[in-house]
């Protein structure tokens, strides 16, 4: 497996090998040994998500749980292509409300992991785009929360974006209180 830093510390792409022949490939996305040995020590995960976006421009985010409920997230695409994104929403972090965005795609196999403490969302660039994503800590309503998607001078590469009505009605950045700090 592939293991590359990004400018937001914590934040990773990890990019299993394929193993192809005619009938197609095998690829293990996930295995903890694999990346204990590369000295990565990512939490356990409790909980898998799948979802499918129809149109392209479906932007979903920028997302994330409150403690004590906070999520890191396992990121990839099981088919189609997206523009992921995580923002450092760690307050006293040096990089505090700063973003990296990278392409996810069935074909390039990438994966992006998310600690707790960033906000994360994405939007489709191919139509019938289908997101998968391992969580450290199961869904809780009560601690779920949005930051508007707009509010970060992230450029998305889209226009007018398909969004929820949680989405739309999210605050801004400046106006939001994170409830996540640096942990030592």
């Amino acid at each position: 497996m592939q293991i590359d830093s990004t400018p937001l510390s914590g934040v990773l792409i990890l990019t299993p090998a394929r193993h192809g022949d005619a009938r197609g490939f095998f690829s293990e996305s996930w295995n903890r040994r694999t990346l204990m040995q590369a000295g990565v020590d990512l939490p356990e995960f409790v909980q898998d998500n799948h979802s499918m976006s129809m149109q392209v421009g479906t932007l979903r985010g920028l997302h994330y749980q409150a403690p004590p409920h906070a999520q890191g997230k396992l990121v990839r695409c099981g088919r189609g292509r997206l523009f992921d994104v995580a923002v450092d929403a760690r307050r006293g972090s040096p990089t505090f409300g700063q973003w990296f965005g990278t392409e996810l795609s069935f074909e390039n196999g990438r994966q992006l992991w998310i600690p707790a403490g960033f906000l994360h969302g994405f939007v489709t660039r191919e139509p019938d785009t289908e997101i998968v994503y391992k969580c450290t800590d199961h869904y809780d309503r009560a601690s779920d929360g949005a930051v508007a998607w707009d509010s970060l001078g992230i450029d998305w590469g889209v226009e007018g974006p398909l969004l929820s009505d949680k989405d739309r009605a999210a605050p801004a950045f400046a106006d939001w209180t994170s409830p996540f700090e640096v942990t030592p």
